[in-house]
C-alpha cells in the first residue's frame, strides 16, 4: 500500500470553478515527489485537500491507510505541512514556537527531539531569538521545524524555497535529503525546476487541475529528453548546404552554428553520418558540443500540449 493514495479527487467551488479534475496519484513511503505546475494549476489545492484544510467535492484520499475524512485525526497525525505563507507569532521565541506545535498534536514534551530538529535546521543558535528577529530564510526553517515537531511520516513542502537565496535553498535541499534518509515521505511543490532535478525521486506535472504525468525523474529525462548537437563552423554559411538536406538541421548565430536534434534513446543517433556529410560538404568545424533537454523544457512542452489539446 502506498503511503498516500488519491482516487478520482475533485474539488469544485461554489462559483463553478473546478480546481481538481479527477486526480489519481499514489505516493510511496520514503520517496520525494516533486509536483510541478504553473500558478493556478491546483498544486496548493491538492495539498490542502490531502491535509484536511479543504474538503473535496468527491473522491477519496488515504494517508497511511487512514481516510482523511473518516479517520481525520489518525491521518493528520501522520502529516506535517510547511505552507507557502510565513504565518508565525512574531514575539514568540523559536524554541517555544516549535514546542507549541508539538503540543497541538497531543504529543508529550520531548526536549531532546526539539533540540535535534533545531540543530538539523541550523536553528539551535537562534532558539531563544524572537521570530521577528529572524531573516525570511530562517523563518522558513522555523516553519519546517514546526511541521516536524510531532514526528510526521509525510511532509508537505508548499513552495518551501520561494524568496530564499541560492545558498540557503541548497542547505534546505540537504535537509530534505536527510529527512528522506530517516524514511519520511516528502511531497514538494515548486516553481524551481532545478529543485525537482536536484532532489526528487519522481516528478509529477499538474496543470488546470489535472495530473499530466508522474514518472521517475531519470526515466522521464531519458524517455522524453531530446539531445542537441551544436556544430560550430570556422566560416559562416548563408544557408544549409543541399548535401545536408536529409538531416533536420537549423542554422543559428548568423550562419556560424548548425543545430541537430536527436533522440538520446534511439538505437542510432545519425551523428556519425552527419559529421561525414559535413566534411563532404567542405565545411570546416571549429567545435562540437552536445546538450540534453532539461526538465524545464519537458515541463513547458507538456503544458503547451495540454493547452493545444484543449483548444
Amino acid at each position: 500500500m502506498a503511503m498516500v493514495e488519491i482516487r478520482d479527487l475533485r474539488k469544485k467551488y461554489d462559483g463553478g470553478f473546478e480546481a481538481l479534475k479527477g486526480v489519481n496519484l499514489d505516493i510511496e513511503e520514503g520517496e520525494i515527489l516533486a509536483l510541478l505546475g504553473p500558478n493556478g494549476a491546483g498544486k496548493t489545492t491538492l495539498i490542502s485537500t490531502i491535509c484536511g484544510i479543504t474538503l473535496p467535492s468527491s473522491g477519496q484520499i488515504t494517508v497511511g491507510g487512514n481516510d482523511v475524512i473518516e479517520a481525520y485525526r489518525a491521518a493528520r497525525n501522520l502529516i506535517g505541512l510547511v505552507p507557502q505563507e510565513i504565518n508565525l507569532e512574531p514575539f514568540e521565541k523559536v524554541i517555544n514556537t516549535v514546542r507549541f506545535s508539538r503540543g497541538l498534536f497531543g504529543k508529550p514534551r520531548n526536549d531532546a527531539l526539539i533540540e535535534n530538529i533545531l540543530k538539523k535546521l541550523s536553528l539551535w543558535d537562534k532558539r531563544n531569538s524572537r521570530v521577528m528577529e529572524l531573516s525570511g530564510g530562517m523563518k522558513r526553517r522555523v516553519l519546517i521545524a514546526k511541521a516536524l515537531s510531532h514526528e510526521p511520516r509525510v511532509l508537505f513542502l508548499d513552495e518551501p524555497t520561494a524568496g530564499v537565496d541560492v545558498e540557503l535553498r541548497r542547505d534546505m535541499w540537504d535537509t530534505v535529503a536527510e529527512l528522506k534518509r530517516d524514511g519520511v515521505t516528502i511531497i514538494l511543490t515548486t516553481h524551481y525546476i532545478e529543485e525537482a532535478e536536484a532532489i526528487a525521486d519522481r516528478v509529477g506535472v499538474i496543470n488546470s487541475g489535472e495530473i499530466l504525468l508522474v514518472e521517475d525523474k531519470a526515466s522521464l529525462m531519458s524517455r522524453m529528453g531530446q539531445k542537441e548537437l551544436r556544430i560550430d563552423l570556422v566560416d559562416p554559411v548563408a544557408e544549409i548546404p543541399s548535401a545536408l538536406g536529409e538531416f533536420e538541421l537549423s542554422l543559428e548565430d548568423e550562419g556560424k552554428t548548425l543545430l541537430y536534434a536527436y533522440d538520446s534513446a534511439a538505437e542510432r543517433s545519425g551523428i556519425g553520418r552527419l559529421m561525414a556529410a559535413v566534411a563532404g560538404a567542405g565545411l570546416q568545424v571549429r567545435d562540437v558540443a552536445t546538450s540534453q533537454n532539461s526538465l524545464e523544457d519537458i515541463f513547458v512542452g507538456l503544458v503547451a500540449n495540454q493547452q493545444e489539446a484543449a483548444q
